[in-house]
């Protein structure tokens, strides 16, 4: 399998001697107030998990193998904002080969995305595509924060959800080109992709956070001790339906986590001019929320690792906003620079590119070397390479699978009625 072949290679990586590393990084002025000077943190690398209740639960969540080196990170005093909530504490414990796998994670989903637009300009994909480069961080912290019980459903940005809930990389790409070997069978496309515990790809706008409700509801009502978490965009946010799953969510104290990614723009239109309220994590009143840095991994990892104990524990729905940014355009048909600068998307990918910006917290660390780096960065290259050679000999599926799966097998449906009546399909006609 290809993930198993990327997986070995990060067991190639040594880990660094013990010591203490300090790091800073900038935070873009749409996040916080402008300062005359850029946050700094620092970092620890123990032989033990750090005291605190936010580093237990990392921890706790991120078990490894026993004895293995772990790390503590630091985060400046503008990561987490609380609404009616403390905020997450200001470290994070991870072991070394988590901290390496955030890498190489973010890595894979940024190759695959590149991919999918190489492969949209070649007209290779038709319809619909919308990438996440830029916002990796999200879907890799959320990741490593839960278990596979849990549940995950989002919008139509979802590629690098569905990889990293399993789904494998030429599976993905041959969906994106409605070919037969896609995950969905090349009947979805971008949009609607899934895996063990993900409930996609959603096309219609918000229509998933009433469904992440439902999911949350089923986990309540199994007694079982995980959570879902239902994303959604800034654009999505002045959805009615969100504010009635708030409602209900609150109600009955439903293990969901409304996560936000607010990457500054609904489509076209900047945040400030669709939203009365713009922070986002306050809207569900009378729901505790978190505002994160989205485009720090360690800091998604940990928020989500804090509030999947606080929904899982019976305290109820939290509401997380992920402060993001997309370098492309909305979608594959949107050029991204009609209603805002190309200095702008420069000045993100040059400050606060979550995954540059990450490999240089772990290489200070010691956590790796540059070699290891650079062996990272091709073996991605190579697995997305050959599973989009892989994708692209899958053939497409017959005319005949439009009347397959839209009706469970045995509910002996007659007939499916086509565009006009000459195009009624007829079941289990002799």
């Amino acid at each position: 399998m290809l993930r198993t072949a990327a997986t070995n290679v990060l067991r190639q990586a040594k880990p660094a001697r013990s010591a203490v590393f300090q790091y800073s990084y900038s935070m873009w002025s749409w996040l916080q107030k402008p300062k005359k000077e850029a946050p700094s943190g620092g970092v620890t690398a123990t032989g033990s998990s750090a005291s605190g209740s936010g580093a237990e639960q990392v921890a706790r969540t991120m078990a490894s193998a026993a004895g293995e080196e772990t790390v503590t990170f630091e985060f400046c005093d503008k990561t987490f904002e609380g609404y009616n909530i403390e905020a997450p504490s200001q470290t994070t414990t991870l072991t070394k080969s988590d901290a390496i796998a955030l890498y190489r994670e973010m890595q894979m989903v940024r190759r695959l995305e590149m991919a999918a637009d190489s492969s949209y300009k070649h007209k290779l994909i038709r319809g619909f595509c919308h990438l996440c480069t830029g916002q990796e961080a999200v879907p890799v912290g959320i990741e490593q924060a839960l278990t596979k019980d849990d549940a995950i459903i989002t919008a139509y940005r979802c590629h690098g959800f569905t990889y990293m809930r399993g789904a494998e990389p030429v599976g993905i790409l041959a969906e994106l080109m409605g070919r037969k070997g896609g995950v969905s069978q090349g009947k979805g496309g971008s949009m609607h992709m899934y895996a063990h515990n993900f409930y996609g790809g959603n096309g219609i706008v918000g229509a998933q956070v009433p469904l992440g409700a439902g999911i949350a509801f089923a986990q309540k009502y199994n007694n079982e001790k995980t959570c879902t978490v239902a994303l959604y965009g800034d654009g999505a946010a002045n959805q009615g339906q969100v504010f009635e799953a708030y409602n209900m969510a609150k109600l009955w104290d439903l293990p969901v986590l409304f996560v936000c990614e607010n990457n500054k723009y609904g489509m076209g239109t900047a945040a400030g001019r669709a939203a009365a309220n713009t922070d986002y994590y306050t809207r569900g009143q009378y729901i505790p929320g978190i505002r994160v840095n989205g485009m720090d991994v360690l800091a998604v990892r940990h928020a989500i690792a804090y509030a999947r104990e606080y929904a899982t524990s019976g305290k109820g729905p939290l509401v997380l906003e992920m402060k993001t940014y997309r370098y492309g355009g909305h979608s594959m048909s949107d050029p991204g620079t009609t209603y805002r600068t190309r200095e702008e998307i420069q000045h993100m990918r040059s400050t606060s590119d979550p995954i540059t910006g990450y490999k240089a917290r772990i290489l200070e660390a010691g956590i790796i070397t540059e070699e290891e780096i650079k062996s990272i960065d091709k073996s991605a290259k190579k697995l997305i390479d050959e599973a989009l050679a892989k994708a692209k000999a899958i053939p497409e599926p017959p005319a005949s699978d439009l009347w397959a799966h839209v009706y469970k097998e045995g509910s002996d449906i007659p007939y499916l009625r086509g565009r006009v009546p000459e195009e009624t399909h007829y079941y289990n006609v002799d």
